[in-house]
C-alpha cells in the first residue's frame, strides 16, 4: 500500500510547472541546445526502447503536435499470464490523472451557474459530517489542495473489503467525518479525500451520478470511447493487468496489483483510458469544445475568470498529471503552447511511465522548426 500513498500525490501544476525530472542513460545536449523534431523522435525511440531493454517500462507511449501524432509506440504485456502484448489502444489505469476529468467536470457546472468557486462544502452537502470542513473548505480550497481534508488511503480502506469500494459516499465514509489537518487556504497539501469531495458536489449540483456525468458531458464529448471507471472484477477487452514488484513471487518478479485496487475508481482517481483517449480529450480542451473559453483559461492557466477579466497576465497554456500506484503509473502533459501532447501509461509501478514523460518533455523542449 505504501507505493499508491506517495505515487499517487505526482500532481503537475496546471500554470507554469516546472519539467518533470526524472534520470535517464540517455545523453540529452544541453538545455540551450535546439534540434529538429525528427532528430527529437529518434532521441524519444531511443529513449524509450531502452527502459524496454531494461525492464522499467510496459505500457505506450504518445506524441502529437498538434493534434497530430507524430509518434507513438506499445511495449510489454497487457497481461503476463497468458501473454497477451500491450496496444496503443490498450486501456490502462489512471491513478490521479482522472482528476483533471473531475476538474472539468466541475468547470462545466462553474459555465452553467451551479457551482462557483466561493461555494462551500456545506452548500452542497448540508449532512456532511465534519462540521468544521463543510462551513470553511471551498471548492477552490479543494481544485487547489489547500482544503486541509487529508486522504482516503489509512486504516479504515486498508480494513474495508476493497469490493464494497465502488461509489463517492462509499470513499467518502473513509474520511468524511476526520478533523482538518490545517486551516483551509494556509498551505498546500496533495489530497485525495478533497477531489472525492468535488465528485460528491458534482453529483448535487448535476443530479447524476459521478460516473454517468464524467461519460455524458466528458467523454461523449470529446469522443473517448474506450475511457471509463472500470469494475475491479469485470472482464474488459483489452484492459491491461497492472504488476507490482511489492511483495512479489509472480512472473518476471512481479505480482498482479488487483488486491490494492478498490470495487472501482473515483472522482479522484484509478479509472482507465487509452493513449489515443487522452489526445482526444486534450484536443477537446485546446478546442474549448468542453468549457467556456474563460473556464478553460482557467484549466491550463490556473487564472480564475475575474482575473481574466482584470487583464492579468497569463502563464503558458499547459496542463498534466501524473498518477501512480503498484503496477500504475500514468504521465499526460498537453502545451497550447508548444503544440505537443505527451501520453505515457504504464501497468509498471512508478516512475515507469514519469521516467520516460519527464525526459520526453526535456528533448521536446529544443525543438525548433
Amino acid at each position: 500500500m505504501h507505493l499508491i500513498r506517495v505515487f499517487v500525490t505526482g500532481l503537475i501544476a496546471a500554470a507554469a510547472a516546472a519539467p518533470l525530472r526524472a534520470q535517464t542513460g540517455s545523453e540529452l545536449k544541453p538545455p540551450d541546445s535546439t534540434i529538429s523534431e525528427a532528430r527529437a523522435l529518434a532521441q524519444i525511440k531511443a529513449l524509450v526502447e531502452e527502459r524496454v531493454k531494461a525492464d522499467q517500462f510496459s505500457g505506450t507511449v504518445l506524441v502529437a503536435h498538434h493534434g497530430d501524432v507524430v509518434f507513438q509506440q506499445a511495449h510489454g504485456f497487457a497481461s503476463l499470464v497468458p501473454r497477451i502484448p500491450n496496444r496503443i489502444d490498450t486501456k490502462f489505469n489512471l491513478g490521479s490523472d482522472n482528476k483533471l476529468f473531475t476538474q472539468v467536470a466541475i468547470g462545466q457546472l462553474i459555465d452553467r451557474g451551479k457551482v462557483s468557486f466561493d461555494d462551500t462544502i456545506g452548500t452542497f452537502l448540508p449532512d456532511y459530517p465534519n462540521r468544521d470542513a463543510a462551513a470553511k473548505v471551498t471548492v477552490r480550497h479543494l481544485l487547489t489542495m489547500k482544503s486541509g481534508i487529508g486522504d482516503f488511503f489509512g486504516p479504515r480502506f486498508d480494513a474495508t473489503p476493497k469490493e464494497k469500494i465502488r461509489t463517492t459516499r462509499d470513499f467518502l465514509a473513509l474520511f468524511a467525518d476526520l478533523p482538518l489537518e490545517f486551516e483551509p487556504g494556509t498551505r498546500q497539501q496533495y489530497s485525495n479525500g478533497g477531489y472525492i469531495v468535488l465528485g460528491a458536489i458534482i453529483e448535487k449540483a448535476s443530479g447524476q451520478d459521478y460516473y454517468d456525468y464524467v461519460r455524458e458531458h466528458i467523454y461523449g464529448p470529446a469522443g473517448m470511447t474506450n475511457t471509463d471507471s472500470y469494475d475491479r472484477d469485470a472482464e474488459i477487452p483489452n484492459r491491461a493487468t497492472g504488476y507490482t514488484k511489492e511483495a512479489t513471487d509472480g512472473p518476471g518478479g512481479r505480482r498482479i496489483n488487483r488486491d490494492e485496487l478498490p470495487g472501482r475508481g473515483s472522482s479522484a482517481g484509478g479509472g482507465y483510458s487509452t493513449a489515443p483517449d487522452l489526445l482526444k480529450f486534450a484536443s477537446a480542451v485546446h478546442e474549448n469544445r468542453l468549457m467556456s473559453p474563460e473556464l478553460t483559461t482557467w484549466l491550463v492557466t490556473r487564472q480564475e475568470p475575474a482575473a481574466q477579466r482584470a487583464g492579468v497576465a497569463a502563464a503558458a497554456r499547459a496542463f498534466g498529471w501524473l498518477g501512480g500506484s503498484p503496477g500504475v503509473n500514468a504521465a499526460f502533459w498537453s502545451s497550447a503552447t508548444t503544440g505537443y501532447t505527451i501520453v505515457v501509461l504504464s501497468n509498471f509501478d512508478p516512475p515507469s511511465a514519469e521516467r520516460i514523460a519527464s525526459p520526453v518533455r526535456e528533448i521536446l523542449a529544443r525543438v525548433r522548426p
